[in-house]
C-alpha cells in the first residue's frame, strides 16, 4: 500500500485506530450527504481492535481530565482531525439521534457476520472490532471496495460463546439479554466478568486482537454504569 491510502493508514495507526473496510454506495442504498449536499461516493469504516488503542488513549488529555465520555471525546477529536487532513468528512456512532447504521455499514463492507452477542464478528478480528467512525468521501476511492467474504459465525459449530457466560445471558433463541448481564455484574462485584466479557473472550476467532485488561475493564465499567 502506497500513496494517500498508506498515509491515512499510518495516521490512523499512530492514534490507535485502523481501517476495517469500505464500500461504494449503490443507488438503492445512499449514504448521508456531505456538507453542501454533495453525495458521498465512498465510505471507509474506521475502528479499533485489541490492545492498540488503549496505550495511546491513556496519554491523551481526555483520559485524565475527569470529564464524561473520555474515549468518545478522544475519538471525535483525533478522527475529526485525521479526516480533515485526508479530505474526508467523519461521522461517529455515538452522535445522535438520529444514529447512523454502523452495523449495516460494516455488513456492506463484508467480512462481518452477526453474532449471538449482538455485536458483529470478523474473520480476522473476531468480536474485537470496535466501530469508531465512518469517513465519507466525494470521490469513488479504489481502496473502498467491499470484500465478498462472510463473517465467521455461520461456520462456527462449537459456539463457545453460548456456554461460557456465567449469567446465562446469551442464547441463539433470544440473543444477548442485557438486563440479566447487568444484574449478574451488580451481584458479583469481584467476578471475572469485570475484566472483560467471558463469552467474548471464548470466541475462537481474533484471539490476537483481544482487548487489554485496561481496555476491557474500562468498557465493562462504562457498560455497567
Amino acid at each position: 500500500m502506497t500513496g494517500p491510502a498508506a498515509e491515512l493508514m499510518n495516521d490512523l495507526l499512530a492514534a490507535g485506530f485502523l481501517r476495517l473496510g469500505g464500500f461504494h454506495p449503490a443507488g438503492d442504498y445512499p449514504l448521508p450527504p456531505l456538507s453542501g449536499g454533495r453525495p458521498a461516493k465512498s465510505l471507509l469504516l474506521i475502528g479499533s481492535t485489541g490492545p492498540a488503542l488503549w496505550p495511546v488513549f491513556e496519554k491523551s488529555p481526555e483520559h485524565t481530565d475527569g470529564m464524561p465520555d473520555p474515549l468518545d471525546r478522544y475519538t471525535k477529536r483525533v478522527l475529526s482531525e485525521c479526516a480533515a487532513r485526508h479530505g474526508f468528512e467523519a461521522l461517529f456512532p455515538f452522535e445522535g439521534p438520529p444514529y447512523h447504521p454502523f452495523q449495516q455499514w460494516a455488513l456492506k463492507c463484508g467480512g462481518f457476520s452477526p453474532s449471538p452477542l449482538g455485536v458483529l464478528a470478523h474473520g480476522t478480528f473476531g468480536l474485537w472490532a470496535g466501530f469508531r467512525a465512518a469517513f465519507l468521501s466525494a470521490a469513488k476511492l479504489p481502496d473502498a471496495l467491499a470484500v465478498a467474504e462472510d463473517g465467521p459465525c455461520p461456520a462456527c459449530t462449537e459456539k463457545p460463546c453460548l456456554s461460557t457466560c456465567p449469567a446465562n445471558a446469551i442464547s441463539l433463541e433470544n440473543g444477548y439479554d442485557v438486563p440479566v448481564c447487568r444484574d449478574y455484574l451488580a451481584a458479583n462485584p469481584a467476578g471475572d466478568c469485570w475484566s472483560g466479557c467471558l463469552a467474548r473472550r471464548a470466541c475462537p476467532f481474533g484471539a490476537p486482537h483481544r482487548q487489554s485488561a485496561g481496555t476491557a475493564g474500562f468498557h465493562m465499567r462504562s457498560f455497567a454504569g
